[in-house]
């Protein structure tokens, strides 16, 4: 449905103006749309990538808990002198203005506190496993964040692509179509009553 305004030149060269304007937003939203997905697609091709090593190292860091559990008893006091680590650090990167976080995690050197004596390389299989399953969570938690927030943005997106295609395009094309038309009648009317004010001259 066409936006009712005064059928002028000035409306008229507006209208054409906002139709450009329309379409030109239209086309950095598909691009914008373009280059989200498939940022999104690399990111989800990175999260199978990185959940399936996750699963692997867990299955070798159980295994070698299990066996150290059976060789030396539960390992739960082992674990109490493991420090907690706190060096978890969250930052940001801007993909078409979408937000996304950088999770990094310290390097820290690895340090069994432990005891040697009471212990064998079973734990400290168990203990190495498990702290490459803390990187990759991190990696793994970071990914996932971006892909959610990507897929929200993407949405977005889409709606306001959407809403140029469908109605804001439209919109100002019928603006344009009935504002040329009331002109181009409007010069006809014109030309008629020039005409029949000429005749009139004529046969005075």
């Amino acid at each position: 449905m066409a936006v009712k305004v005064f059928p002028t030149k000035a409306n008229l060269m507006n209208a054409k103006k906002s139709l450009e304007l329309a379409k030109l937003g239209y086309d950095l939203m598909d691009r914008k749309r373009n280059i989200l997905i498939r940022e999104m697609m690399l990111l989800i091709d990175k999260a199978g990538e990185v959940q399936q090593k996750i699963d692997s190292t867990y299955s070798q860091a159980y295994a070698a808990l299990q066996k150290a559990n059976i060789t030396l008893g539960m390992c739960e006091e082992f674990a109490g002198a493991t420090p907690i680590d706190d060096g978890l650090k969250i930052d940001y990167r801007s993909v078409m203005g979408v937000e996304l976080p950088t999770v990094q995690l310290e390097d820290s050197k690895l340090d069994l506190r432990y005891g040697w004596t009471d212990t064998n390389s079973q734990l400290d299989e168990a203990y190495l496993r498990f702290d490459e399953v803390k990187k990759l969570t991190a990696r793994l938690a970071e990914v996932e964040s971006s892909v959610y927030k990507l897929a929200n943005a993407i949405k977005k997106t889409q709606k306001r692509a959407n809403a140029l295609s469908n109605i804001i395009i439209p919109q100002f094309q019928e603006t344009i179509k009935y504002i040329t038309e009331a002109l181009e009648e409007k010069e006809r009317e014109d030309f008629s009553r020039l005409k029949v004010i000429k005749k009139q001259k004529e046969s005075e």
